[in-house]
Formats: C-alpha cells, sequence, structure tokens
C-alpha cells in the first residue's frame, strides 16, 4: 500500500497550489496544510568585462603579463567582498521559544506551570526519553485523569488538528446521505499549499464523501464546502468558537476552520484533546477517524465500449500514521484516531487515542523540535507506552474538564488541589453522558442538588462511566 494517494485529475481551486506541494522533512509522507518555502541565495553580479580585460592584458614573458594584470583587477574586487569579521561565523541556530510563566489553570493548578509535570508512585516507570515537543499531553479518555503533561496550556499553532473541533461542531448538522454540487466559490479563499482531497467544482458529492475527506486527507477543500453549506467560512469560525466556550476550551482561538496558518490562531494540547474527547462521543466522529482507507468519487468518464458515462472512484488513504502505518513506523496496537496536522508554523501535531486491556489513553503532541521523518508519531507511541504501563502508578495532576459552566466550576473549586480523584467523581457527577450514538452527543448537565438526584446522576456515571467505544478500532477500507 502506497503511503498516500492523490487525485492526479483535480485542477487545484482558486487559491491553492497543487496538491502535490512538498511537504516538509518532518511530515514527508502526510499531506497536511502546508506553507512551501522557498529560501533565494543572494550571487553577486558577473564581472564579464573585468575578465575579458584582464585576457587582454599587455604582454610579458612567459605569459605571466597576463596572470600579473589578472591578479591585479581581481584583487579590488576580493577585497570588497571578503569580511574577516564573519568569515568564521556558521549559520545561527533560532533558539527554541520558551512557554510562558504562567499559563490557564482550567483542570488543575499543576497544569499551569511551564515544563514537564508528573507525581510519581514508588515502582512507577520513568517517563521515556528523547521527548522533544513544545507541548504533550497523557490522559484517561475515559475517566478524564491527567496522567502527565508538558505545557499543556501552552498556546500554540494546532494545525490540523484544529479539524477536530472543526467535526465535533459541523458533523452533527447533516445527514451523511445529504448531497452537495460544489461550485466554484465553494473553494475560494484556501491557503497556498493546502492539502486536498481533489474536490472538483459542478461535481456532486455526499456529506459522507466530504467527512471522508477531511479525516483521512485532512483536504481543506472539503472543509471549505462544508463551511460553505454551514452558512460560510465566518459563520463557521463563529460556531467553532462557541463550541470551544462551551467545552471550555479557553486556549482556543480560532481563525480558520481548517487550521491553516493564520496570525492569532491558536489552541493548546490541553484543549485539542477536549475536542477529541466531545468528538469520540460521537458514533460518525469515531468512524471517520478510524477509517484507514476508502474509496473517494472521481470524475465522470465515458465509456468507450458502451458509451455510457460512468463515474469513477480512487483510494484515499488516512494520513495518521499510527493507523495506517509507514515505512519506519508500525501501526501502534489498539489505536483508533484521531487528528494530525502540519504547517510551517505549527510543525507536526497530533492527537490520538489507543486502548489496551480495560483502558482508553488519549494522547498530545505538538511540535517535536526534533525534525526527523515521522518523529511526532514516534514521540507520540512512547507516551502511550508509558501512560499504559504508569496508569495505575501515578496520582493524577489535573483532570479534562466537562463541558459547561457546571464542569469549570467543578475544576475552579477543585483547583487548589491540582486534580485527584475527588475532582475526577466531581467532573462526573456534574456531566453524565447521553448517548453517545445520538447526532449531538451533547453533554447532558446535572445540577447536584439534592440527595435524590445526587444518588441518581451516581448511578447513571457508574452505568457510563467508561465511555462505550463500539467499532471504534477500524483498519479495513470502507466504501
Amino acid at each position: 500500500m502506497t503511503s498516500s494517494m492523490r487525485n492526479r485529475w483535480a485542477k487545484p481551486p482558486a487559491g491553492s497550489s497543487s496538491p502535490e506541494a512538498a511537504p516538509a522533512p518532518d511530515a514527508a509522507t502526510d499531506t497536511f496544510t502546508h506553507v512551501p518555502t522557498t529560501p533565494r541565495s543572494f550571487r553577486p553580479p558577473r564581472t564579464a568585462g573585468t575578465f575579458r580585460a584582464a585576457r587582454t592584458s599587455p604582454n610579458l614573458p612567459g605569459g605571466h603579463g597576463r596572470a600579473v594584470a589578472t591578479a591585479a583587477l581581481l584583487l579590488p574586487c576580493l577585497l570588497a567582498t571578503v569580511h574577516p569579521a564573519q568569515a568564521d561565523e556558521g549559520p545561527k541556530r533560532e533558539e527554541e521559544p520558551k512557554p510562558p510563566a504562567v499559563m490557564s489553570t482550567v483542570g488543575g493548578e499543576q497544569l499551569g506551570k511551564p515544563g514537564t509535570q508528573v507525581r510519581l508512585k514508588a515502582g512507577a516507570p520513568p517517563l521515556p526519553g528523547g521527548l522533544t515537543a513544545r507541548s504533550w499531553m497523557v490522559s484517561d479518555a475515559e475517566s478524564g485523569e491527567i496522567l502527565a503533561a508538558h505545557n499543556p496550556h501552552w498556546r500554540l499553532p494546532p494545525a490540523s488538528t484544529l479539524k477536530m473541533l472543526f467535526a465535533d461542531t459541523v458533523l452533527p448538522k447533516f445527514r451523511k446521505e445529504k448531497t452537495h454540487k460544489v461550485e466554484l466559490s465553494d473553494l475560494a479563499g484556501m491557503g497556498e499549499g493546502s492539502s486536498l482531497v481533489g474536490l472538483k467544482e459542478k461535481y456532486t458529492y455526499s456529506v459522507h464523501d466530504l467527512w471522508l475527506g477531511v479525516f483521512l486527507r485532512s483536504g481543506n477543500d472539503a472543509v471549505h464546502v462544508l463551511s460553505a453549506m454551514n452558512g460560510g467560512k465566518p459563520q463557521t469560525v463563529r460556531d467553532m468558537q462557541a463550541h470551544a466556550k462551551e467545552l471550555n476550551a479557553g486556549d482556543t482561538h480560532v481563525v480558520s476552520p481548517d487550521g491553516y496558518d493564520e496570525e492569532g490562531q491558536v489552541s493548546s494540547a490541553y484543549d485539542l484533546t477536549l475536542f477529541a474527547r466531545s468528538g469520540l462521543r460521537k458514533a460518525d466522529f469515531r468512524e471517520y477517524a478510524s477509517t484507514a482507507q476508502a474509496k473517494f468519487p472521481g470524475e465522470v468518464k465515458k465509456d468507450k465500449k458502451t458509451k455510457k458515462s460512468k463515474r469513477e472512484y480512487f483510494e484515499i488513504q488516512n494520513t495518521n500514521r499510527l493507523l495506517t502505518g509507514d515505512t519506519d513506523l508500525t501501526p501502534y496496537e489498539g489505536t483508533a484516531g484521531v487528528k494530525n496536522g502540519y504547517t510551517t508554523n505549527a510543525g507536526a501535531t497530533f492527537t490520538g487515542v489507543a486502548e489496551q486491556g480495560d483502558r482508553v489513553l488519549l494522547v498530545t503532541v505538538m511540535n517535536p523540535s526534533k525534525k526527523e521523518h515521522n518523529e511526532v508519531y514516534k514521540e507520540t507511541a512512547k507516551l502511550f507506552d508509558w501512560g499504559f504501563k504508569a496508569a495505575n502508578a501515578v496520582e493524577p495532576i489535573g483532570t479534562l474538564v466537562a463541558p459547561g459552566p457546571e464542569g469549570l466550576a467543578v475544576a475552579e473549586e477543585d483547583g487548589a488541589a491540582g486534580g485527584g480523584k475527588n475532582s475526577h467523581q466531581q467532573q462526573a457527577k456534574a456531566s453524565v453522558a447521553g448517548d453517545d450514538d445520538s447526532g449531538g452527543g451533547a453533554w447532558t448537565a446535572v445540577g447536584i442538588a439534592g440527595g435524590s438526584v445526587a444518588f441518581l446522576a451516581a448511578a447513571a456515571f457508574a452505568v457510563r462511566r467508561r465511555w462505550p467505544l463500539p467499532d471504534m478500532i477500524r483498519r479495513r477500507p470502507r466504501d
């Protein structure tokens, strides 16, 4: 299986570059949002006239006259271009930015501190070495306990991982059977180098097709078409920002629904984990995020024999390498999505979910400084390995807050303790899960006001405490 499959017949829409734009070195086989940059080297103008004059210098015995004349003419040029003070200076290395001294404490006081935060019990495995990401976080998807984190509230460019918020916001609005004929205006405004699934104007696609394009190919063209169906890009941005607020994702500022580099567009490892956790409660979200490959509608061609027109299909593959694997990476055991990303400004970003035994973990990694191939997935796999081994050997450093004012209130009330089991129990009581197969998958806030209500809330949580994730793990093709 090839590492990627692109639509080679589709012309790039207005405002975008070719889908064949070369990705960055650390994401060579992935097609994420990418802004190509071509460095230009300075070359001094040639002095052809000078060289010709040197060759016609006055004659001296043995040809030495020409050499002396040439040297005399070139010496001023050489002296003018040599800079002794800079001769030994190599290329300056860009310093890694440092996290803010003060960050959000949503989910626990310890989460607002810069650097790595973990509470290891006796005998607990140490954190893995070789982690270079600016920010990362390991959490239990079902209980909400945060096992360890590194600058989890650092507001950084999210790249295409922001598509998790886009999907969690827009996916419930349209039935998958609904169809839409793409207009050129739907595709306007995409950034240069955008990743594309290959939509073509005047062709009709189902909503199901479009979501496959979003999740598998990280297609900005599919995002823009769904945004047009949702009332346009500005409306979609407002909807996403409102939903982020509802989820208590206060580090996130949305400028573009596809995650493309835009000034002021930021999120955090904490917020991206909230988006993934919320999305995974929706059956359709789980289906798309865990699909490894699928057939995608192409152009209509006339059969040479029958003379009948027929629409062709081509294969698309998920760019999440923990799900599909790569030449230097095997699929991670128990993984089921969710979303990867890359831009020049954001670097490589990724949020993944994996299930082993009776535990489901979420790991988010943002912008590893080590620029090796698939590095973001390798660091994610290290954190998954550690998390499954250490889950019962660490004290939680915080919690994933529940949506709504109730969830935030509980988090603030327990903030001084920095999380802990009491915090997680309170969060659970504040948010009793609804039917995860319902369209919206919205949380139902429960007021813990009386004994009977508290009992019912606790009982409901006992039944649904572990999020059911049916049919999550899917590496087989989808139609």
